[in-house]
């Protein structure tokens, strides 16, 4: 082959691939190629290979991988003067190639300047506590309000999250004898609530006790009544037994033996020191069986002597 032939095939083989690579295009599966023909946007193609116009059409790659960015400490003022260091954290992602390239210049950028001023009209609007205190709130109220503006460029805002918030030196030293206050408290009314419980629970204790040496003394004095009761039964049924056996032994005595008994009572009653002595009427008609006796065995041996 002729030098000069060679030549040639090799500038059309150098030219064949300076278009191959000006027109073959491979987009990845999270990528998308905004297409351009003339100027005038053909629209968005891809995932694969895509195949342009050398010369005619040209191409922006667009990535629709979630993506974040770091907006560093900015100085606001809450709404009761207090300035206030935050740095927070965006996260987005591409949902419409087309007006992502279209719509705005460099989207991150823009992001980036909304919600700086976003974050400083958020915060202008509360007070220092509730800056503090509602974080999480604030988070929802920033997404929302860079979502509201970055969905016409195609943009989903999915996450704002505050990293740190800074109050000056002399709000951090009296809101660090506030949490010390607050810690007193809660240790004074944590013992006071523990002394009320003990308290609660030696009353208790005292009263059980109390309730139930009185069931032990109620139960003992009704066994005392009990044994009393049962004492004065036999008692009684012992006098009783007493009384019928006098009554069975006093039936069979005659009225000469009670008056034995009674003359012996009052012989017995003549030989102490008493000069005095008291006699029932009731001892002379015991006597009229003894008179009588006596009488009889007078005239028994009276009588008998003449028949001698």
């Amino acid at each position: 082959m002729e030098p000069g032939t060679l030549i040639v095939l090799l500038a059309l083989l150098a030219l064949l691939l300076i278009l191959a690579r000006l027109s073959i295009r491979i987009v990845r599966e999270y990528e998308r190629l905004v297409v351009f023909r003339l100027g005038r946007a053909l629209g968005a193609r891809g995932p694969g290979l895509v195949l342009l116009i050398p010369f005619i059409d040209s191409s922006e790659r667009v990535d629709l991988r979630e993506i974040f960015f770091d907006v560093e400490p900015q100085t606001t003022i809450t709404k009761d003067n207090a300035p206030l260091s935050i740095d927070f954290l965006v996260y987005m992602k591409v949902i419409d190639a087309l007006s992502s390239v279209l719509e705005v210049e460099d989207f991150r950028g823009a992001a980036r300047g909304i919600a700086t001023t976003t974050l400083r009209a958020l915060v202008g609007d509360m007070i220092l506590d509730d800056v503090l205190a509602r974080r999480d709130q604030l988070n929802e109220s920033l997404q929302d309000k860079l979502d509201e503006i970055t969905n016409r460029w195609g943009i989903k805002v999915t996450a704002v999250e505050i990293r740190e918030i800074i109050p000056p030196r002399e709000i951090q030293e009296a809101m660090s004898r506030q949490m010390s206050a607050e810690r007193h408290r809660r240790a004074t009314v944590t013992e006071a609530d523990g002394r009320r419980e003990a308290a609660i629970k030696v009353a208790e204790g005292e009263r059980g006790a109390r309730i139930l040496q009185a069931e032990g003394q109620r139960e003992a004095e009704i066994l005392e009544a009990e044994g009393q009761r049962q004492a004065l039964i036999l008692r009684a049924e012992g006098f009783a037994a007493g009384l019928e056996k006098i009554h069975e032994v006093a039936r069979r005595l005659d009225s000469n033996t009670m008056s034995l008994e009674y003359l012996s009572a009052i012989k017995q009653l003549g030989s102490s020191e008493a000069t005095k002595f008291v006699i029932p009427m009731e001892f002379t008609s015991l006597l009229e069986p003894l008179r009588a006796h006596t009488t009889n065995a007078a005239s028994d041996g009276g009588g008998s002597s003449p028949k001698a």
